[in-house]
């Protein structure tokens, strides 16, 4: 049996990304968060693993992380920091105190942490465009893939490709930018696309619910929602948007007309891939998060709803049987789903290392 690959977990928040890690394969010795709860949810999951909660702009944060590398001779680093970074260039007073902050380029700091150890494998990833921004270097504005290759083509392959999730066995449609850097003489190939998962398949099994109910089912229980916006929905056929009804549309507490894009209290569509799940998928007026429902006797629609939290994580990844910190809010829960590379698709890329 081959030796497990150490691992350290940069930006870890609570941990979903890496809740299918092969654990014969990969072990996290270490990772680092700033937010505590999310650090505590993370720890929750992985209690063997040593949780450094702060800053990593804290130069005694970011020594304690090198020491760990080097004194276990960790191999992988996986980093999932937040997308700052300059879409656009224009100087400007504004823009020169956010470049001097280097809270603002937190991808930096893992850049100097590579520079700093030994790692055969380093995974990035985040939101696809982070691969379009640009960041100061040295006087200069780059993007991240050249700053990369400036400093680590001699030593490392660079790869970069943006993967969809709902490609690689999670039915959910989510792009995210992959970057994988590993040592040269190494091998790491990428996964193979598969079959797409509907929406029906994934959750069409699991019983209609009201707002407000519970079917007994763990996790499948539906929030309350707000009877105007529910009236609404239920006059709102899969695919649509209830913005665009002509009579049933989203109103106020006064009446009036609520206004909104054309992907908002939107149903989704049974046939497809769930939309991308946010940190705002809790809300029934946000982006795309609305149940397809079922077509009632009279006309009207049944489920005038968010996905329930096991709905989200089956169209997630996440194991149905997952238990959180009793502390978790529904809240909380929904927002390190949204904040995270689903699961399965993080698993089908770190199950290849070596391969």
């Amino acid at each position: 049996m081959s030796e497990k690959i150490k691992a350290i977990s940069l930006f870890s928040s609570a941990g979903i990304g890496e809740l299918l890690l092969p654990k014969d394969k990969i072990e996290v010795v270490a990772a680092n968060e700033l937010l505590k709860a999310r650090a505590d949810c993370y720890s929750f999951f992985n209690p063997s693993t040593e949780m450094l909660c702060g800053d990593i702009t804290d130069t005694n944060i970011k020594n304690k992380i090198i020491n760990i590398a080097k004194s276990n001779d960790v191999k992988l680093l996986i980093a999932t920091p937040p997308c700052q970074g300059l879409s656009t260039l224009g100087k400007n007073k504004g823009q020169l105190q956010y470049e001097n902050d280097r809270r603002n380029f937190l991808i930096l700091e893992v850049v100097e942490i590579i520079e700093q150890c030994d790692f055969d494998y380093v995974l990035i990833e985040n939101v696809p465009k982070f691969i379009e921004m640009y960041f100061p270097d040295n006087g200069e504005y780059k993007k991240l893939e050249e700053i990369l290759r400036e400093k680590f083509s001699d030593r490392y392959n660079i790869d970069i490709r943006v993967l969809n999730a709902k490609d690689y066995g999670v039915a959910q449609s989510r792009p995210r930018a992959i970057i994988k850097i590993w040592k040269k003489g190494l091998v790491w190939s990428w996964p193979v696309a598969e079959k797409e998962i509907t929406l029906r398949e994934a959750i069409g099994h699991l019983p209609s619910l009201e707002p407000g109910e519970d079917s007994g089912i763990p996790w499948h229980y539906a929030k309350p929602q707000n009877e105007r916006a529910v009236l609404a929905m239920r006059h709102t056929a899969p695919g649509k948007s209830a913005i665009a009804n002509e009579v049933y549309y989203p109103k106020k507490e006064d009446g009036t007309r609520i206004k909104g894009f054309h992907n908002t209290f939107k149903r989704m569509t049974w046939d497809q891939p769930c939309p991308a799940r946010t940190t705002y998928c809790g809300s029934i007026s946000s982006h795309n998060n609305v149940h397809p429902g079922y077509l009632q006797p009279d006309g009207t629609y049944s489920d005038p709803r968010v996905l329930t939290l096991l709905e989200t994580f089956i169209v997630s990844s996440i194991p149905e049987d997952i238990r959180f910190p009793k502390d978790a809010s529904d809240t909380f829960i929904r927002t390190v789903i949204g904040e995270a590379i689903p699961p399965r698709l993080m698993e089908r890329i770190v199950e290849l290392i070596g391969k």
